[in-house]
């Protein structure tokens, strides 16, 4: 289940980097969270190339005590902050398990876990839904809430983009701060899409710079952007979204009040 032999087990156990469970007999437990430790310390070494040492301080720090509830708020949106990490924060200040969410946003515990380790994998509608759950927008975890200001002037081409999390789509804050608009920039590469249905509360507006893009409402309803088309709806129908063409789509796209 952790993808490496049982002679790699036995020796991130000599080296500290995990201390399984014992029975009577001498035989080794694992925990769900356990596994979780060892699929995190195998994405490390072959991922990141870190050696025994390197992981150890890395999961040391992950595993520090929660800071006061004022400060894990401001760290929770820090743009340094990974964006798997901060869910992680946000299920542990819950006192959930993986299981826990899992079973809340039927997003498989597979998945959870490998976000959480490399603020990869989830398609938009899971991060939504994530989102929704711990009761935070995903503006918010992206770090565009770091700012508390009354204007915000952002210069061509020196946008904050969003940690990376689903494949083909990149993400733009237009506008910085704690704004009732939410304003974006969205590339999306071919076949780039919301992987499925979401919804949230209210409303959005969007213009198609290149390209095109579909668009799904309530389920049954298309819509066909082509470069130079707007498009408003109310967020709280159920909504998708996909660049069916073969070339990069741009879309500004702007969300109202701050729910997205």
């Amino acid at each position: 289940m952790a993808g490496v032999s049982a002679s790699t087990l036995r020796l991130w156990e000599a080296q500290g980097l995990i201390e399984p469970i014992r029975t009577a007999s001498g035989q080794r437990l694992y925990s769900r969270e356990q596994l979780d430790r060892l699929q995190e310390i195998a994405w490390l070494r072959r991922e990141k190339g870190l050696n025994p040492p390197a992981i150890a301080d890395r999961l040391r720090r992950e595993d520090a005590p929660e800071p006061p509830a004022g400060v894990a708020a401001a760290e929770a949106s820090a743009p340094e902050v990974p964006v798997g990490l901060k869910m992680r924060r946000l299920r542990q200040a819950a006192h959930e398990t993986l299981e826990d969410v899992a079973q809340a946003t039927a997003i498989p515990v597979s998945v959870l876990s490998t976000f959480e380790r490399t603020s990869l994998g989830l398609s938009f509608k899971a991060l939504h839904e994530l989102a929704r759950h711990f009761g935070t927008t995903v503006a918010a975890i992206s770090g565009q809430e770091d700012y508390d200001q009354r204007e915000s002037l952002v210069r061509s081409g020196a946008w904050a983009t969003w940690p990376p999390t689903s494949p083909g789509v990149t993400v733009q804050a237009l506008a910085r701060g704690q704004t009732l608009m939410e304003c974006h920039r969205f590339q999306l590469a071919p076949g780039a899409s919301s992987e499925g249905t979401y919804e949230h509360e209210g409303e959005e507006f969007l213009h198609v710079l290149t390209g095109s893009l579909e668009i799904v409402l309530d389920g049954d309803k298309f819509f066909v952007l082509e470069a130079g088309d707007s498009f408003y709806f109310e967020s709280r129908r159920p909504h998708a979204w996909r660049n069916a063409c073969g070339q990069e789509t741009v879309v500004i796209w702007i969300n109202t009040p701050s729910s997205f």
